[in-house]
């Protein structure tokens, strides 16, 4: 028998935490490990770990539940997305959303979606002497593979300065040219080194190795300046990581701020 689900429900407001967790204790297989009440109190959580899934609100103060999954380090929990909106749903999917469930939630819609995260942590079971099919898939490639229209680009990942996305479409910058790829960049992040890249906002991530200058931004983020002279915005928490990764003190900007 399988262990039960580790879940932390996400939500500002309280009357839905607890509707959510008392759907949840219906579910034998299922046991909730916290609650969060904004974005920041999500990665938090994620970060002292125990966390398999996170029922995730959208509309939260400060930083948002769509914030929160794009910031979500790559082999983390499993999200869905619980919200009364329905108009998040491909951006969600994109940042590697397993369900969308929309309030108020039934639950019979709940168990649906976390059947589908039980899917997705059986196929991370090994076989005998193999890894998982998701962490053969997944395992940082050599060289990155990107379709063009004159044949696929073996990207190595080292030359790759950063990837935005813009207009559904996500640019992969490297020292060899620009490319335009069907990846998204959570797909990215999954198949590139951990080591130097950094998702720094929603529609960005960075390799380090090719910054040479954070420049302090009003909104309590940076502009990352490239060797190459791109600039790449960082979302407030974002910077707040990279200082604390940096071992930075954290700036007037921010102080103010929080």
């Amino acid at each position: 028998m399988s262990p039960p689900l580790s879940v932390l429900i996400a939500d500002d407001e309280l009357v839905a935490r607890k509707r959510l967790s008392r759907l949840l204790t219906a579910f034998p297989d299922v046991s909730v490990c916290g609650e969060a009440a904004d974005g920041e109190a999500v990665l938090a959580a994620v970060r002292a770990g125990g966390v398999d899934v996170v029922l995730l609100d959208i509309h939260m103060p400060g930083l948002s539940g769509m914030d929160a999954l794009a910031l979500l380090p790559a082999g983390g929990p499993h999200v869905i997305l619980v919200t009364a909106h329905a108009d998040h749903a491909v951006e969600a999917f994109e940042h590697g959303a397993v369900d969308y469930v929309l309030k108020p939630v039934e639950a019979s819609r709940l168990q649906k979606a976390l059947e589908r995260v039980r899917v997705r942590l059986a196929a991370r079971a090994p076989e005998p002497g193999k890894g998982s099919a998701i962490e053969q898939l997944a395992r940082p490639l050599a060289r990155l593979p990107i379709p063009t229209r004159q044949g696929i680009v073996l990207v190595d990942p080292g030359t790759i300065s950063h990837a935005t996305l813009e207009d559904e479409l996500v640019t992969v910058f490297t020292s060899q040219g620009d490319f335009l790829t069907d990846f998204t960049l959570q797909e990215l992040v999954d198949r590139l080194p951990p080591e130097g890249f950094y998702r720094v906002h929603r529609r960005a991530l960075v390799n380090l190795a090719h910054v040479t200058r954070l420049e302090p931004l009003e909104t309590g983020g940076y502009l990352a300046r490239t060797a190459r002279g791109h600039t790449v915005e960082v979302s407030r928490q974002s910077a707040r990581e990279l200082r604390r990764m940096l071992g930075l003190r954290r700036g007037t900007e921010d102080e103010s701020g929080a």
